[in-house]
């Protein structure tokens, strides 16, 4: 709901709390409006009675009310800005109220319950027992209330409650949003100055505006703490002694070559001392330093996230930077299996020292080190017996199973990445993609030439068709064994007894057409709402649609992959080529993009240049498609219809557009 929406509101404030209730009508007559839960939450807060103390009065959740708290204790540092002809105005602002909504109805619905439940449990006490007429009673006299009990009765939260309770509502005219008086308050928020003449405090100099911008540092004389928790400048860092500025690099850089950090250390460190420190705090891993798990989680701390001791992240971190001492890659989930540490954390641990690469998994964010490996053999010697006796640890805890322990990839191991240039990545696909339009096209060809000879032989004798089983080597029936329990007992939609006469090749005259009109009908009808669709997914709402059909339907009487294939072709959609990355998990059905490629509306063109962009390409920017549409459909086009033809064809993920169904994440 917006402001501009709202026709019956009102409001009302308590200026001494600065508290603010609203009072928005529910519109009861909208068809997402439930009657029966309106009709229910009214009859609990009310009962069966309606008078003036009726918080529904039509005896339906009429109103919701909406009440403020305080979004920000401090506001002096917040303010309202407006742009306007070239010129900011700025207004300071006392408070920021946050607008919730308010459940108190659900209080008196439950005030409502337990009177009825006390009212039962009265009325079922006996009333044959006889009370006693004489009772005796305890006649207290209450003291004299001491300054300091005055204190804390006046301190105390039911004696503020009732105060904020006693102070009455001041109830409040709305106006809309376009009404003359909020636009006349409106004007507030503009700068009546017109003239830079009368603020003169903003009237300085470049020289003098840059001073206060950046006064000159007063060096201060008390001691600098040794080692402080927060940022230090290079300066400062450089008068600590060198464990500790090695120790305090590491722990924010947390990844580092060794020779970006002898870079950082100055010119004249010794690089043997250099070493001797930088053993203690962190630990090599694929010829780079990583920070020990021991210096982020110091002990006796605790995870932010999950609450988990430091002593089990060491544990989990140790066992991330022993699997990159193994491979380049680390999967997420396999260390969450192995860890049984929450979600968040192993999140951390892996950006610590690695980067998120699609369909790939994680990947150690610096490339190996061979020159430090080959300088200094008796340190990788020393690392590598230190991670040996990490592994011994691991295996103890986490149980580690044979496939954990052996790297995946040897060549991972001896430490050089396999990295293939942008260049030779895009010729692998150009490659990829013109060996599949040759063998779609010698298959397309030939299910052409299979069409025709279908033809003249119906056209001969339809009734006495003989259909030609495929051989199951070169085409799979689709599976349809999980809707089988749907059908009541029957095979592809035949009754079991009759199913064997229809499938060993003999159907009733004119079958075939009526299952052809059939499934032409539902690939048109589902390509013209999705416009784009991979093999798999035209299979899986093929699937959807065979499961809402009644038993003994055409379609039940089996349809290959390949007939698909050709009834989505025949009906006007053509395959797009898209170039897939060569790292692809994705599955064939996957890979076999199609398109609807006239729909018979405006957009059809627009669709045209979009799909033979991606013809091209596997992801592509907004920008790149907007310019393209341009410049081939001769105008400028606006923002919502570029909108419509990515809405049409594409889905957007990080910051790139692709086509449905075609993201790998």
């Amino acid at each position: 709901m917006t402001y501009d929406d709202v026709t019956h509101l009102s409001a009302k404030i308590k200026p001494k709390q600065q508290k603010v209730e609203l009072e928005m009508a529910i519109d009861t007559l909208n068809p997402n409006y439930c009657r029966s839960k309106g009709e229910q939450i009214a009859l609990n807060v009310d009962g069966t009675c309606t008078d003036e103390t009726s918080t529904y009065s039509s005896k339906l959740m009429d109103k919701q009310t909406f009440c403020s708290s305080q979004a920000a204790s401090n506001v002096s540092r917040y303010a309202a800005a407006v742009y306007k002809k070239g010129e900011l105005h700025l207004t300071p602002l006392h408070g920021i109220l946050q607008l919730r909504p308010s459940f108190s109805y659900l209080d008196k619905a439950d005030a409502k319950h337990r009177e009825r439940e006390a009212a039962n449990e009265g009325g079922d006490s006996s009333q044959d027992e006889a009370e006693d007429d004489v009772k005796q009673i305890t006649v207290r006299f209450s003291r004299p209330e001491t300054e300091q009990a005055r204190q804390r009765r006046v301190q105390s939260y039911e004696f503020l409650q009732k105060r904020q309770a006693e102070e009455h509502w001041v109830h409040l005219h709305y106006y809309g949003l376009k009404d003359s008086r909020s636009e006349h308050e409106r004007q507030y928020l503009f700068s009546q100055g017109h003239g830079l003449a009368e603020n003169t405090e903003l009237i300085k100099s470049p020289s003098e505006y840059l001073m206060m911008l950046m006064p000159p540092s007063v060096e201060e004389e008390s001691d600098k703490p040794m080692a402080p928790s927060n940022v230090l400048s290079m300066a400062q860092l450089r008068t600590l002694p060198l464990a500790d500025q090695i120790k305090i690099l590491m722990k924010n850089v947390k990844v580092m070559p060794f020779a970006n950090l002898m870079s950082l250390l100055g010119s004249g460190t010794d690089s043997t001392a250099v070493l001797r420190c930088i053993q203690q705090v962190a630990m090599l891993v694929q010829g780079n330093w990583v920070v020990k798990s021991d210096v982020l989680y110091p002990k006796d701390t605790s995870s932010p996230h999950s609450g988990v001791p430091a002593e089990v992240l060491c544990r989990g971190r140790d066992f991330v930077m022993w699997k990159f001492t193994r491979d380049r890659w680390v999967v997420r989930k396999e260390v969450a299996a192995v860890t049984k540490l929450c979600p968040e954390d192993v999140k951390d641990f892996l950006e610590h020292m690695s980067v998120a690469r699609i369909n790939k998994g994680w990947e150690f964010m610096l490339p190996y080190d061979e020159d430090f490996v080959k300088k200094h053999p008796d340190i990788v010697q020393r690392q590598h017996m230190l991670w040996m006796g990490i592994q011994a640890k691991l295996e103890k805890v986490y149980n580690l199973l044979k496939e954990h322990l052996t790297p995946k990839n040897q060549e991972a191991q001896s430490g050089h990445p396999l990295l293939v240039p942008g260049e030779q990545r895009v010729n692998m696909a150009k490659a990829k993609v013109k060996q599949n339009y040759e063998q779609l096209e010698k298959e397309f060809q030939k299910q052409k030439a299979e069409m025709k000879s279908n033809d003249t032989l119906a056209k001969m004798d339809v009734s006495n068709i003989r259909i030609k089983e495929e051989p199951v080597s070169d085409e799979e029936p689709m599976d349809t064994s999980a809707y089988e329990g749907m059908n009541n007992g029957i095979v592809n939609g035949l009754h079991r007894e009759d199913s064997m006469d229809s499938l060993n090749g003999h159907l009733p005259g004119g079958c075939i057409d009526r299952v052809a009109q059939e499934l032409k009908a539902f690939v048109s009808s589902t390509f013209k709402k999705q416009f784009v669709l991979t093999l798999s997914e035209l299979k899986r709402l093929f699937n959807l649609h065979l499961a809402s059909l009644p038993p003994g339907h055409t379609l039940f009487s089996g349809i290959s992959d390949k007939m698909l294939q050709d009834m989505v072709l025949d009906t006007g959609c053509k395959q797009i080529l898209v170039p897939f990355p060569p790292q692809t998990a994705a599955s064939p059905d996957e890979l076999k993009v199609y398109a609807l490629w006239e729909a018979g509306d405006t957009y059809d063109q627009h669709r045209q240049v979009l799909l033979e962009i991606f013809s091209k390409n596997y992801r592509v920017r907004r920008n790149v498609i907007q310019n393209q549409l341009s410049q081939e459909c001769g105008e400028d086009l606006n923002k919502q219809e570029v909108d419509r033809v990515l809405k049409d064809c594409c889905v957007s993920y990080g910051g790139m557009w692709y086509l449905k169904g075609t993201v790998q994440s």
